[in-house]
Parts: C-alpha cells; structure tokens; sequence
C-alpha cells in the first residue's frame, strides 16, 4: 500500500497505526520487530520516520479467528484473483455471524472456500450488506488488499450502485443529506439523528410506476441501513422493509396481481447491482454488474403490467 502525504513526519508505527485501524499498535510493531514490514523494498524499524507516498509492504500473521467455523456452501463468485474476491450475495443470507444467526453466515462460506481468510479480521469483509439485501460485495484475500479496500472505502473511492423500489410516486431524483445514528428507543434500529454522523445518499428516478417508483441510488458514505433510514425519512420507504416501511399501504384499485405480490414481498427490495473501484494492488480500474434477482425482477414486471392495465404505461428516464 502507498502511505498517505499526510502522515509525513511520523514514525513508521505511529503512521501504520493509523493507516491500519483494525490491527492493534502492538500487532502492528510485533510486525516490524519480526521483519514483516518493507518500506520501498527494504526491511523497516518502528523509529523509521515516514515522509509520505511510501510503498509499504506487510507480511505479517493474524492469529486465526475460531469462533466461526468453516462452512461450505454455494457462492456466486463473479470476480477472484490472489488479492481479492467479488461476491454477489442472495437475499436472505447474512453477512457476519451474531446473535441470532451464529453460523451459516457468508463469513462461513467464505472460510470454507479460502482457509486463509482466517487470517484476515472478519474473514476479508470490508463492508456488509443487511441480510435481506442482495447484491455485490468486494472480499480481501491479503493484509495488503484489506487496508487498502479499508482506506478506499474511506476515503469514498469505491462506487456502490442499488436499485430500490419505494412506496410513493417520485418525480425526480435528489440527495439525502441527513445524519444517522442508532435510534433512542428501539436499539435495533437507526435513525435520523441531529448528532448522528454524516450521511449523504443520492438517488435518481428509474421508473415510475402507479403508486411506486424504481429507484438507482449510490452512496457517499455507509451507514448501517443508511439507503432503508434516509429513504423512508423522505416518505418513500423501500417495498418490503420489515424495519422501516411502515404499515404496508396497498395500491387503491390495484389488480389483484400485484395486491398478492406486494404482500407476499416479504424483503426490503433492495439490491447492490453495480461495484466500481481501482484494484487494491494493481491500481486496475475494476467495475461489476449483478443482475437483478428474480424476487424482486417478478415485482418491477407486475408493477408495470398493472400501469399498463390502469391505461398507462411505466415511465422509463431515458
């Protein structure tokens, strides 16, 4: 990894505590004791001081987490190489093991496919989607590739893309720029919060159907449940949310096709569809494309037959 300018005049284990966050300061110096650490090739002390724009290079071990056991499943692979794998995850799976869901996790599946993983925090997962979401997701494989994707995730360089169907009919797209933290009462859930942390959510409008709208939405930052809280603060919660939709209001004179279909949606219809960012390692220009899954395909397709029944047509932006 390259060090940041800003870090210039600090010792090398001052400034890779800091470009590291999730390794402790005393893992990190354990590692330049051991020789595991390069700067520009060559071997480095704890008392180097940095000038910034360094190539560092880390070698160094984790002690395996054993509280997740290995387990195999199915996984959709749509991109993997030494450094790094891009997953696109089904609804229903759930990213980490926690209360309530202490395996079967994609963090499971993930040690079974690569043992190795075991050595990374939270098996190379540098950023989750709820369970319910599905869509793509980036993995490292490395120590390098980790902080790497860590530091980009940051510093708002990769580009994350969801495709949401809301209630409520929208004319436009626009930004949602609204501070999150966890809710005062219900602990489970986020909210809007004056002293929550910054939040930036742009969304644009895909297809406007009778009663609700497809949506493109990308993030600026990634706050926990931060597309389901901001759009339904702006009164259009996403089709589906158990957490934040609401009572479910169903389209007056609706076919009774898409009554059934819009109650037995029992999922926030979100997906993440697109994920663009450089390789970790190489600098590459990386970008992926999940298509749609069928659950929610077979909803945008009876919302449009019921516009097109009601004696009109869904309007697509061009």
């Amino acid at each position: 990894m390259q060090l940041d300018p800003g870090l210039a005049g600090l010792r090398l284990d001052q400034a890779l505590a800091r470009a590291l966050p999730q390794y402790s300061r005393s893992r990190i110096q354990g590692w330049i004791e051991q020789g595991s650490v390069t700067i520009d090739g060559r071997i480095a002390r704890a008392r180097d001081r940095v000038t910034g724009g360094e190539q560092v290079g880390v070698e160094g071990e984790v002690p395996v987490e054993t509280h997740a056991a290995p387990q195999a499943m199915a996984l959709q692979v749509v991109y993997e190489d030494g450094d790094l794998l891009v997953i696109d995850k089904p609804p229903g799976l759930v990213v980490h093991p926690g209360a309530g869901n202490r395996d079967r996790t994609l963090l499971n599946g993930l040690l079974a496919r690569d043992p190795r993983l075991a050595q990374l925090p939270r098996a190379g997962l540098v950023h989750r989607l709820d369970k319910d979401t599905s869509g793509l997701m980036v993995v490292a494989r490395t120590i390098e590739a980790h902080a790497a994707l860590v530091a980009m995730l940051a510093a708002r360089e990769v580009s994350r893309e969801y495709l949401a169907i809301v209630t409520g009919v929208l004319t436009g797209g626009g930004t949602i720029a609204e501070p999150i933290g966890r809710h005062r009462s219900a602990r489970v859930k986020m909210a809007v919060r004056a002293d929550g942390r910054e939040a930036i959510t742009h969304y644009r409008l895909v297809e406007r159907f009778r009663s609700h709208t497809l949506l493109r939405v990308t993030l600026e930052t990634g706050r926990t449940h931060q597309i389901r809280v901001h759009l339904a603060h702006a009164g259009y919660p996403i089709v589906g949310d158990p957490v934040y939709g609401g009572r479910r209001r169903l389209t007056a004179g609706a076919s009774p096709a898409l009554l059934e279909a819009l109650q037995a949606f029992r999922r926030q219809a979100l997906h993440a569809g697109r994920l663009a960012f450089e390789h970790p390692v190489t600098g590459e220009p990386l970008e992926f494309e999940a298509p749609v899954p069928a659950d929610l395909q077979a909803l945008i397709d009876v919302l449009r037959e019921d516009a097109r029944a009601a004696g009109g047509a869904p309007h697509r932006e061009s």
